[in-house]
């Protein structure tokens, strides 16, 4: 298992969400994290649709760890780190299902991204990545 799949987050699962309404806003939301850039490498991209979306949703745990994982691996690992501890300090807080099936607290999986970006892990060519939808 690369780093990649573990921390993609592909889904947004709220532990309360029961309802068909609260299910489809949580697919539309997996929809918007660009999570297939990033798996692509596309930081860019994803840095100009994750900072609109940030804009309007400054305490969504899965688009600040996208797009900390975008500003790290575009090579700006200061902005990586900030919005790394934004997500783990957000109000917010949402179960997130990863690229391999798992799921993990937006919480645990923005202090997973910041232990990799210490590392050094989202370094490109060989940067292992790690992405929440």
């Amino acid at each position: 298992m690369t780093f990649t799949a573990f921390a993609i987050a592909l889904a947004v699962s709220n532990p309360v969400a029961d309802s068909a309404v609260e299910q489809s806003e949580a697919s539309a939301q997996r929809t918007e994290l660009s999570s297939e850039a990033l798996a692509r490498g596309e930081s860019e991209s994803a840095i100009l649709k994750l900072e609109k979306q940030v804009e309007e949703s400054p305490n969504d745990p899965a688009l600040l760890i996208n797009l900390g994982i975008a500003y790290a691996q575009s090579g700006d690992d200061a902005k990586a780190r900030l919005m790394f501890k934004a997500a783990m300090s957000s109000s917010e807080e949402f179960d997130l299902e990863t690229a391999d099936g798992s799921e993990m607290d937006s919480r645990r999986l923005a202090r997973k991204a910041m232990s990799m970006l210490d590392r050094g892990e989202f370094r490109q060519p060989s940067s292992r990545m790690v992405m929440a939808e």
